[in-house]
């Protein structure tokens, strides 16, 4: 045992004397962004908005500053008074700081200059005078900063309807940016990601409150915003119905559907567990599906969007299923999928599958799932289980848990969709968190579960999201898991989906006997915009504000077969990414057109390749595929302008719809990408 540390009589202690000379540092605003970033605050953040952004609401949050624009401190007055009035003093500075943020050579905005010249001046304040309000002029800058900074952000996601000359090239820019790296900034997505928000919370006391375009996450999820143009959601008016497909497939599930399977995990002797897989002896019945959508179309005109459950489909169906929704027009495919192990010893993934059709051919989204599904004694009796899987151990869903992300899918312009797998609703992880932070317009959930009953965890958790952040959020499961629910003393119930909707009671949707599916018709309509920083709301959101459900049974004839096809089904031309890159672009040519057409020449030559701007943003050249699309696009709008004419977005219009002959593969879906965005801008 070692000696004990004595001093000499009458020493002092040497921690005492050390914490004496050298008293402990307290964090200021430039010490939290360099822990945050490994940056300090620069005139280079002024250079792009969503940059200042995630600075101000890194500093705000971790000062818990933000609190003051809800609840000012004694002697305090938020907003400041004017002449002008705030309000418009920052949109006013936020459309000046868009213009600017493409052309330098137009003056920076007076109220952003004078802000960030007191910001950048006491960046080495301690955080405290920002806590206790002991140096309110300071909040004052940081907080008017983030309201421009915020609305600079405004149609860097969705398009707005109010977008106007100023700032076009700079929303493109930030488009593709966002696409690339899943965030708007250009700071490294791993340390700051800063993504566009489709919905406001209602209420709340959070910093989320204070934004309406853009919400940053320090670290989060990796996260990928996805725009994709639909066929007839673009075109429609606002308060239109969206018409989903639920197809609760299988109708039937066996016991012998689940079945044990080895993994790669050592058992405990004292926690036994093993692994199930879930293989349907049903396979997915496409003449049925046919016969389904044909009813569906006769009641309702058009389907756009079919879903079906968890695993309802197996990986190598998905070509023909997609063909079949290609010949009754479906827009958009929303399923679960299961697929094989791909070699022994190794789980097999569980994933969501979005597909969109453009132009003829299918885009393909995956959104994976995290949490496995766990079944205990009393679900293995619950579903009736126990012949298949052995009772008084914990059976673990084999699946390969993937690294965390989440898929925003922006259909046409109009509606934001994410998808949650089964489990993934009811965690409380980071992956919620960034889905309250974006307010999706709808959160879909394929589910392989009971009944989906009001009174159940499915329906507690989507609750949770339709208060905030205010999505509407569907969940569905097979008729055939809802058949195998059967707890002591309770007869099968029917119910296999239930909507909630912001402000909406939870529904209960049955399967009636005879039908093979339900046809929802959901109404979307224009929902506010709010920030609680003293900024004024605006109507340029979108929200589910109803939807009715109709029963459908199959028709006894579905769509005459096509021609047999030679070789394998046309890949899509682009991936997801470059057709996002590629809307981006369509859109912005559309706002030009709108209000600027004689810039058409200025932002042709940044969407080519070889333009600047993607060097200094740090972002990739396009792919030959990619460069050819922007290409023709740029190509058709200047073409159309030089011809002449009062209306340039009609000309673009009519050009991209004769450009239909003798078409290559990527010029028929940029005709198609164009079409979609003139005709949104239009209408």
């Amino acid at each position: 045992m070692p000696a004990l540390l004595t001093r000499p009589a009458g020493a002092t202690s040497t921690l005492v004397d050390r914490r004496r000379s050298y008293p402990s540092r307290q964090p200021t605003l430039a010490s939290e962004w360099r822990a945050v970033t490994g940056n300090n605050i620069g005139d280079e953040l002024l250079d792009w908005p969503p940059d200042l952004l995630a600075l101000t609401e890194v500093i705000l949050e971790r000062s818990e500053a933000y609190r003051f624009a809800l609840s000012p401190p004694f002697g305090a007055q938020w907003p400041p008074p004017g002449p002008p009035e705030w309000p418009d003093a920052v949109a006013d500075a936020a459309r000046q700081w868009s213009a600017w943020a493409e052309n330098r050579s137009k003056a920076t905005p007076g109220l952003l200059a004078r802000e960030w010249e007191l910001l950048r001046a006491r960046a080495e304040a301690p955080l405290s005078d920002l806590t206790e309000a002991l140096d309110w002029r300071l909040c004052e800058a940081l907080l008017t900063l983030h309201a421009i900074a915020d609305e600079a952000c405004a149609g860097l996601g969705v398009a707005l309807d109010a977008a106007g000359a100023d700032g076009v090239r700079y929303r493109a820019r930030a488009r593709e940016l966002l696409a690339r790296t899943g965030s708007l900034s250009r700071i490294p997505a791993h340390l700051v990601r800063v993504l566009p928000m489709a919905g406001t919370p209602a209420g709340g006391s959070s910093a989320r409150v204070l934004s309406r375009y853009a919400t940053v996450q320090v670290p989060g999820v990796e996260a990928r915003w996805h725009k994709t143009p639909v066929r007839g959601l673009t075109t429609r008016p606002r308060a239109e119905k969206v018409n989903c497909l639920l197809l609760p497939w299988p109708l039937r599930i066996e016991e012998s559907d689940f079945r044990p399977v080895a993994g790669p995990l050592q058992r405990l002797a004292n926690d036994p567990f093993g692994f199930f897989e879930f293989t349907p002896s049903e396979r997915l019945d496409l003449d049925l599906a046919d016969r389904t959508l044909a009813a569906a179309r006769d009641r309702a005109g058009t389907v756009d969007v079919v879903i079906l459950p968890e695993s309802a489909v197996e990986h190598s169906e998905i070509d023909g299923l997609e063909a079949l929704l290609a010949r009754h027009e479906v827009t958009a495919l929303v399923t679960g999928v299961r697929e094989h192990s791909p070699q022994p010893g190794r789980f097999p993934r569980n994933w969501v599958h979005i597909g969109v059709s453009v132009g003829g051919q299918w885009a393909h989204i995956r959104q994976s799932k995290h949490h496995r599904w766990s079944l205990d004694d009393a679900q293995i009796g619950q579903y009736h289980l126990a012949g298949a899987l052995q009772p008084h151990i914990r059976w673990w869903e084999a699946m390969e848990v993937p690294r965390r992300s989440v898929q925003f899918v922006e259909l046409g312009g109009a509606l934001t969709l994410t998808s949650l797998v089964c489990e993934d609703l009811a965690q409380a992880d980071e992956v919620a968190s960034v889905i309250r932070a974006v307010g999706p317009t709808i959160v879909v959930t394929p589910l392989l579960d009971g009944p989906q009953l009001s009174s159940r965890w499915g329906a507690r958790y989507a609750g949770v999201l339709a208060d905030d952040p205010g999505s509407a959020v569907l969940t569905l499961t097979s008729f055939g898991m809802t058949q195998r629910s059967r707890p002591p003393g309770r007869s099968p119930s029917r119910v296999v989906a239930l909507w909630k909707g912001h402000g909406q009671l939870a529904r209960e949707i049955p399967l009636d006997p005879g039908a093979h599916g339900i046809l929802l018709s959901a109404t979307v309509g224009p929902a506010i915009r709010r920030s609680f920083d003293g900024r004024r709301p605006g109507l340029d959101g979108t929200e589910f504000t109803e939807a009715s459900v109709h029963q459908i049974r199959a028709s006894g004839t579905g769509t005459p077969p096509p021609r047999a096809l030679a070789g394998p089904p046309q890949r899509f031309s682009l991936t997801a990414e470059e057709l996002t890159i590629l809307t981006s672009w369509a859109e912005a040519i559309a706002e030009v057109l709108a209000f600027a057409p004689p810039s058409i020449e200025d932002l042709a030559a940044d969407a080519q390749s070889g333009a600047c701007w993607r060097g200094e943003l740090g972002v990739c050249e396009p792919s030959s595929p990619l460069g050819r699309a922007l290409n023709c696009a740029a190509r058709t709008a200047c073409t159309a302008l030089a011809s002449g004419g009062n209306a340039p977005l009609v000309s673009a219009l009519l050009a991209a719809d004769d450009s239909q002959t003798g078409e290559s593969a990527i010029e028929g879906l940029t005709y198609a990408v164009l079409r979609s965005a003139l005709r949104q801008r239009q209408a």
